[in-house]
């Protein structure tokens, strides 16, 4: 079970996904800075206030508070972390792409078409006639 275990940590994927948690972590706290310090006061100008988290509705007569603020909070974090992996795979897909582009045309002049392979074999066919 320890070296499965152990195969299973060492796997590069595994890695990869930790590296990616770890980033994931910081851009987190980088985004968090961003739509506090910065998107938030621009929201503000709208609403009145710059602390979105201290928008709330209460019920009367309850003790339900909905903190509106907060999900306003996240869900502003989730659109620009989104957006951010969104641009970093489209980045990541196009490099791949271009690569992908070179082997596909090195390829292309390589291969040779069915016409070209039967009149090769014609040709050889008629050189060995003329011998």
């Amino acid at each position: 079970m320890i070296k499965e275990f152990k195969e299973f940590i060492m796997r590069g994927n595994v890695l990869d996904m930790a590296v990616g948690v770890i980033l994931g972590a910081a851009l987190k706290s980088i985004v968090d800075s961003l739509t506090k310090n910065l998107i938030n006061p621009i929201i503000s100008l709208f609403v009145g206030q710059v602390d979105l988290s201290g928008i709330a509705l209460t019920i009367p007569g309850t003790k339900a508070v909905f903190k509106i603020g907060n999900f306003l909070n996240d869900v502003i974090n989730f659109l620009i972390i989104a957006f951010v992996v969104f641009l970093i795979v489209k980045g990541f897909n196009k490099l791949r792409d271009m690569g992908k582009k070179t082997e596909e045309e090195e390829e292309a002049q390589v291969v040779e078409t069915k016409e070209e392979v039967y009149l090769k074999e014609i040709r050889d066919l008629l050189a060995n006639k003329e011998k």
